[in-house]
């Protein structure tokens, strides 16, 4: 925990908080070994660590680091950059990360919306299945016109708060 140390935290004291911040991300649904690196990544002061100092630090085998990582990325939580004058990478979470997780999530929802459409017109309006296909297909168009108004005053608050655009 290099930074950690720089930085005159206890290596312990961080330790657990990544570990209950990891079960807490297990408990809503990202698998395991994701959760603690995503939560290690966020714990340190860079905001960046290598594959190596993850498996240090986590106690896991560089194949688990890479699995981790490839899922977090995936879920646009954590992106991939090159050490300056490295062949090594570096895995990099970002302030915004929770931003565009939920922004890369608005488009699976339109594919949603479009299947449930479609189920509609195949299931019939006035089915029970159809009425069913229906109300979903409402709820997630409530959502993501409420999640679009969300995530604009989120971007004023962020810029009041931080002072970041």
């Amino acid at each position: 925990m290099a930074d950690t140390k720089r930085a005159g935290r206890d290596p312990e004291s961080v330790s657990r908080f990544v570990e209950h911040f990891a079960a807490q991300l297990v408990e809503a649904g990202v698998p395991r070994m994701p959760a603690r690196v995503f939560a290690s990544l966020l714990a340190s002061d860079t905001g960046a660590l290598t594959s190596a100092e993850l498996g240090e630090q986590l106690q896991i085998s560089p194949a688990a680091v890479s699995g981790a990582v490839r899922y977090l990325a995936q879920v646009h939580l954590v992106s991939r950059e090159r050490e300056p004058g490295s062949r090594r990478e570096r895995y990099r979470v970002h302030s915004d990360q929770w931003y565009e997780a939920v922004t890369n999530r608005e488009a699976i929802v339109r594919r949603w919306e479009d299947a449930l459409r479609e189920g509609v017109i195949s299931l019939g309006a006035d089915t029970p299945a159809g009425r069913r296909l229906a109300e979903t297909l409402a709820f997630f168009e409530f959502i993501e016109g409420e999640l679009e108004m969300m995530m604009d005053r989120w971007r004023m608050h962020r810029e009041k708060r931080f002072g970041q655009g």
